[in-house]
């Protein structure tokens, strides 16, 4: 399924937190720092056509209280409006 966003809007792949660490220890909800990331899957255009500064697997952060979630092949997806980007996560 090709789902192209339309608008100044960034299909984004959720990143799972991990609820083990390494060494087996379980951590809960409350100890876990809320941290909005995802992959780039797709990305919209400015209102003019130009293209978004974001590439389709780019690292993200992102912020923001909206977001549509949506369902592709198992893994939850999010529509995040461009605005709502905060950085890109280079390594």
């Amino acid at each position: 399924m090709i789902i192209r966003p339309i608008g100044e809007r960034v299909l984004i792949k959720s990143v799972k937190k991990a609820e083990v660490t390494e060494s087996g220890i379980y951590i809960p909800d409350s100890a876990q720092e809320e941290k909005k990331e995802g992959i780039v899957v797709a990305v919209g255009t400015f209102e003019d056509g130009k293209e978004l500064p974001l590439k389709p697997g780019e690292h993200v952060l992102y912020g923001g209280y909206r977001s549509d979630e949506i369902d592709v092949d198992g893994e939850l997806h999010m529509f995040i409006d461009f605005k709502d980007i905060l950085a890109v996560v280079e390594k």
